[in-house]
């Protein structure tokens, strides 16, 4: 058995459907994550990773190496071996970080009662929980560019947020002025380099915006979700970011108690299911 088969299976093992935020279910016969739990969580089919696991399928995508190493928790060190047997360079380290560490990645699992989305430098949403996709814009949805928050606000808009004037014009402000601080952390990223040119050529609001050359980071923010299976939910945004990996942890929350608060619970109760207005 090949190297990348032997860890895969191995680091399948180690991770229970409890780390990973799954149930249990039973008649568990599998030490760890089963298969198609796997599967799911990286994004392929189970015929793959059986196949992966056979060493029948040679050289996966850095993309898919990246998925399995998000699914599976693995440290830095433990990713950058993925990438290597599995035929593969690891991630530069000048190029924007998209790996979410253990740490974060525990409490997307464990904290069920807010919304949380994980951001990297450059705004590509990477990891959020279920709570965040019945706001009413689940992120699965989204593919390539479209997963990149800066690109949605300056090319369609935030159908489904409602901001208050001077709220709208901080936010979009200081998304532009992030987005320059990450351009000068990580200035030999083509991707980047890709998204602000794509930007400036289709939003003449961003070109100006970016020709202010303003480098800030963006914290905070107040919207209202206006398309959640429960009705509108006014929401305080607060923007954490993660010391050593420049990852950003976006978190919406409610003063408990008050109207917001109550259907921001209501929301986590039903999850995303959709209720028909009565007449």
């Amino acid at each position: 058995m090949s190297e990348f088969a032997t860890v895969l299976r191995s680091w399948r093992d180690r991770i229970g459907p409890a780390d990973v935020g799954m149930p249990a279910g039973t008649g568990r016969r599998a030490r760890g994550l089963r298969r198609e739990e796997l599967a799911a969580l990286a994004g392929v089919s189970v015929d793959y990773i059986v196949r992966l696991e056979q060493g029948r399928a040679a050289h996966p995508s850095p993309q898919l190496l990246g998925a399995l190493a998000r699914a599976l928790r693995l440290t830095d060190a433990e990713r950058d071996h993925l990438y290597r047997v599995g035929g593969a360079a690891p991630p530069d380290p000048g190029l924007v970080p998209q790996q979410i560490t253990p740490g974060v990645q525990r409490m997307i699992d464990r904290l069920s009662d807010v919304p949380l989305g994980v951001f990297n430098a450059a705004w590509d949403i990477l990891l959020w929980n279920p709570l965040w996709a019945s706001l009413g814009s689940d992120p699965a949805g989204y593919t390539g560019i479209e997963r990149n928050l800066v690109w949605r606000m300056f090319t369609t808009g935030h159908p489904g947020i409602e901001f208050d004037p001077a709220h709208e014009e901080d936010f979009a402000r200081d998304l532009v002025a992030d987005l320059r601080s990450a351009v000068g952390r990580y200035p030999g990223d083509p991707a980047l380099e890709r998204l602000v040119n794509a930007l400036r050529a289709e939003s003449a609001d961003f070109a100006e915006r970016w020709a202010e050359a303003r480098v800030a980071e963006h914290r905070s923010s107040r919207k209202t979700m206006t398309r959640t299976a429960v009705g509108p939910i006014t929401l305080d945004c607060d923007v954490l970011t993660v010391p050593g990996s420049d990852l950003r942890i976006v978190v919406y929350t409610a003063a408990p108690g008050s109207e917001d608060g109550q259907r921001l619970e209501l929301l986590r109760v039903t999850g995303s299911q959709r209720f028909t207005p009565t007449t």
